[in-house]
Formats: C-alpha cells, sequence, structure tokens
C-alpha cells in the first residue's frame, strides 16, 4: 500500500479533519488525523497492518509493543501479519507501563508501532518501556508520520509522510484567530 492509497484511505473515512485541534503532544494544529475512523474497518486494518510489517519484517522482531491507545488496533495488526505476540502498554499514574501481565524478557526483539507519529514523545516512552523490560527495540513503525523526519536511533518505517503543521501554543495562529480548541486524541489533556 503506498503513500497515496493510505491518504486516500484516511479521505475516504472522513479521518483527515480541519479545524483547531490539540495533539498528544501538546502542540496545535489546523489538521488532525483520526486514524480510529480507517482503523475501525477490518479489512482497512489489517491491509494497513499488512504493509506495515512488510516493512519491518526483516528486523526479525519478537514482539510488538504499541502505546494505548491509538496504536493498539494498528500493533495488533501488524503482529498479526508478522505472527508475533502484540503488547501494548498503557498509562498508570501518568507513565507508560506494562500491566495485564504482559511482558518482555532480554530474547525478545521489539518493533513499536504507533498510528501517527509527530514529534516522537510517545514513541521514545514506548520504547523505553521495552528496554526497561531488558528488550531489544528494533524498529518503530506508524501508519502516518506527520513531522517527516523520524530519527529514533532504530530504523523507522512509515506508510505515509503528512504535512501538518504544528504550532507551540503560545504563538498559535490558530488561537491568536479565537478558534475553538479541540482535543480529539487519546492522551489526556
Amino acid at each position: 500500500m503506498d503513500s497515496p492509497a493510505v491518504l486516500d484511505s484516511f479521505r475516504a473515512a472522513g479521518a483527515l479533519l480541519e479545524g483547531h485541534f490539540r495533539l498528544s503532544s501538546g502542540l496545535h494544529s489546523g489538521g488532525y488525523l483520526q486514524c480510529a475512523l480507517v482503523l475501525q474497518h477490518p479489512r482497512q486494518a489489517a491491509a494497513l497492518g499488512a504493509a506495515l510489517a512488510d516493512q519491518v519484517r526483516e528486523l526479525r522482531p519478537t514482539a510488538v509493543l504499541s502505546p494505548a491507545l491509538g496504536g493498539v488496533i494498528i500493533g495488533h495488526e501488524v503482529a498479526r501479519a508478522l505472527g508475533v505476540r502484540a503488547l501494548f502498554a498503557e498509562r498508570q499514574d501518568g507513565a507508560l507501563t506494562l500491566r495485564r501481565g504482559f511482558a518482555l524478557t532480554p530474547d525478545d526483539r521489539v518493533v513499536v508501532v504507533e498510528d501517527v507519529v509527530t514529534t516522537g514523545k510517545s514513541t521514545r516512552e514506548t520504547m523505553e518501556v521495552a528496554r526497561a523490560a531488558g528488550a531489544a527495540v528494533v524498529g518503530v513503525a506508524a501508519i502516518i508520520d506527520r513531522g517527516g523526519a523520524l530519527d529514533l536511533g532504530v530504523p523507522a518505517r512509515t506508510l505515509a509522510t503528512v504535512s501538518l503543521p504544528a504550532y507551540d501554543p503560545a504563538s498559535c495562529p490558530l488561537c491568536a484567530q479565537g478558534l475553538p480548541l479541540v482535543k480529539p486524541g487519546s492522551r489526556p489533556a
């Protein structure tokens, strides 16, 4: 699945939103990619997962780790296509952690899978969860790269790069225009 096909699936699902949004990173933007609207369709989720799996297969992962909530579905689909375990990290007392009996070992080769990466903050946190458990992080994969310059110290693969400017809240032109701010993401404000 190439970048135009990925973006077409977002357009068809009404998942490319315009307005004034507070991203999970805390930045503001006039555009938002609501991956859940695409991933709610099992065939679409499976196709995106298989396409991402094809991009990281050579890394020989033994597990996929995703941050909850946004990465859970796509992480599961990538793991299914690779034939490996799908785990997710979730917030407890503000920090990402493994719960629900999930465990990684030093023998695990982990690919961190996200829906959208903007600044890489959640991705780095998820990588740290894997490393704290002793696992090796061998790569990162995401459906969409909003930033265009993923440098996470491991191979990073995405299906599409979308240029949607993001602004520091203190200098946000959308705030200056008085546009209402919406927080559509999964991370608490």
